[in-house]
């Protein structure tokens, strides 16, 4: 049977991504660490835990929000998976620890890392990545408005972003969109109000809430696309971590409203 041209290019771009996975894999350098804490974060999120206090170089190569690493499980038929680090690095340096906020998913490496307990090991890669580049949109005085966007387990790297700070008190305008499909899965809600004391205003947007959820509904672009406020798009920083989807189509707008694309911070 002949392919079509769309499926062999998804056949060769799934090959390209699965061999360099492998090639990153043989040649990363990794520690042993043992866990801390598991604990639930939300339905079918849950935070871990990891101490790195022992290992201070693999502590030292976390340095930017939104860095992410690989971690591995003894477990023969687990693959390594990639998880964001959810902790500003100044824990990494004052607590020795790495924390994550890992969504469980049936019979992936996530769901075997959330059976785990506290003292078991699990193996740590290097922090990777470039990390949110906040400094595009700095100062704070010359990008008044702050955008940010995140969906599901996309808060994680976001949490750390926000604690570790980028002088959200003085700019104007700065609105994190977060969506889940329910409060029940909205992680990070008691932190919320340390959020909104550090200048970030939340907008929590669900897509499937109950009778009594009078916030916003829907998906987060959409509620942004009735929001908009967006005062000077050439004052205007933002922030995307979540799902493609939905980081396309805002993006999308944005960028049709003005906002110049090198201004929109990814973390990979």
């Amino acid at each position: 049977m002949i392919l079509s041209k769309l499926h062999l290019l998804r056949h060769i771009r799934s090959f390209a991504v699965s061999a360099a996975v492998r090639q990153e894999t043989t040649t990363t350098v990794w520690t042993p660490t043992p866990l801390l804490k598991i604990s639930p974060a939300a339905e079918s999120l849950f935070h871990v835990t990891v101490d790195v206090s022992d290992s201070p170089q693999l502590a030292a190569s976390y340095t930017k929000a939104g860095q992410y690493l690989q971690i591995r499980v003894q477990n023969p038929n687990a693959r390594p998976t990639f998880l964001a680090i959810s902790s500003p690095p100044n824990i990494a340096v004052s607590r020795g620890v790495f924390e994550f906020l890992v969504k469980s998913i049936a019979g992936s490496t996530a769901e075997i890392l959330c059976g785990l307990r506290k003292g078991d090991v699990v193996e740590l890669s290097p922090a990777i990545g470039k990390g949110f580049q906040i400094d595009r949109i700095s100062p704070p005085g010359s990008y008044q408005t702050v955008l940010i966007f995140a969906t599901g387990s996309g808060i994680s790297p976001i949490r750390s972003l926000i604690e570790e700070g980028f002088d959200a008190e003085k700019r104007s305008d700065v609105r994190l969109y977060y969506g889940a499909r329910n409060l029940k899965r909205m992680a990070y809600q008691e932190r919320f109000k340390d959020w909104k004391a550090s200048g970030v205003d939340i907008v929590p947007v669900l897509s499937r809430p109950d009778d009594s959820w009078i916030g916003e509904r829907g998906f987060v672009q959409a509620a942004f696309s009735r929001a908009k406020r967006i005062l000077s798009p050439q004052s205007t920083g933002v922030v995307l971590c979540g799902q493609r989807k939905m980081a396309e189509e805002v993006t999308s707008i944005l960028v049709a409203d003005g906002v110049s694309s090198e201004k929109i911070l990814k973390n990979f």
